[in-house]
């Protein structure tokens, strides 16, 4: 897929509109409905998900070197999924983190063979999108933020699950999490220099930008605070937030 291209802009166009939507709508009519359209975004994810692996079976295209679940966008997927069935604060740090980092970063510079209106085109940015509007919609639309130290954890499961993608590259001969050679299109990756290097690059920018995420959702909480204050409001917020596992 060409990046920038008119399917690539609409996809972009789409997760600006859906991300902003949820966060105002959340932040501005709170009801019973959130939970309907988290769940409903859920199982658009889990949608978009597996149905681009029902669609290698289906074409024969798949293959262990290329079809496990190794990504780390594979992970935001899962991740993401039950963070919006069931707002445990881990589950939601995570998908925090990875879907404004590695989701972000796959819907701006997509990793796509096919373009629109082929069937990958859909399931691709589905759960990408899909990922990154979860985000938004927990942390700044439900305020449900990142405890403390949590872009530590997030920083600790993402080696791990690299860890886990190494073994994964070494035993299909796979580039699982683009661990043994950078991407064919542009990237972060393309400025980060030759490998093994640009592995150790990616991860210190990988930690500078969790931890620039959490100095942003930090500052909003603040500023939601300061708001929820007046009136006794913060005390209602706070009851509300730990009651869904944070403090």
């Amino acid at each position: 897929m060409k990046q920038f291209s008119t399917p690539h802009l609409a996809a972009l166009g789409a997760l600006a509109v859906l991300a902003v939507a949820s966060v105002w709508a959340a932040r501005s009519r709170p009801g019973r409905w959130l939970e309907v359209f988290s769940r409903l975004l859920a199982l658009a994810i889990l949608a978009g998900w597996v149905g681009e692996y029902v669609a290698d079976g289906v074409e024969g295209t798949w293959s262990a070197q290329y079809g496990l679940p190794l990504q780390l966008t594979d992970a935001v997927s899962a991740t993401a999924i039950l963070a919006l069935w069931t707002r445990r604060a881990l589950l939601v740090e995570l998908t925090y983190f990875w879907a404004m980092t590695a989701s972000l970063q796959a819907i701006l510079t997509p990793d796509l063979g096919q373009s629109f209106p082929s069937v990958y085109y859909f399931t691709y940015f589905t759960y990408h999108v899909g990922a990154v509007v979860a985000a938004c919609l927990l942390v700044f639309g439900c305020r449900l933020y990142p405890r403390r130290l949590a872009a530590w954890r997030a920083f600790a499961a993402t080696l791990c699950f690299a860890a886990i993608a190494g073994i994964g590259d070494v035993i299909t001969g796979g580039n699982y999490m683009y661990l043994r050679s950078k991407p064919a299109h542009n990237s972060l990756l393309s400025v980060m220099g030759p490998w093994p290097w640009y592995i150790v690059s990616a991860a210190a920018v990988g930690l500078a930008m969790l931890l620039a995420l959490a100095l942003l959702a930090d500052g909003v909480r603040g500023l939601d605070q300061r708001r929820f204050a007046h009136g006794g409001a913060e005390l209602v917020w706070n009851q509300r937030v730990r009651g869904r596992g944070y403090s």
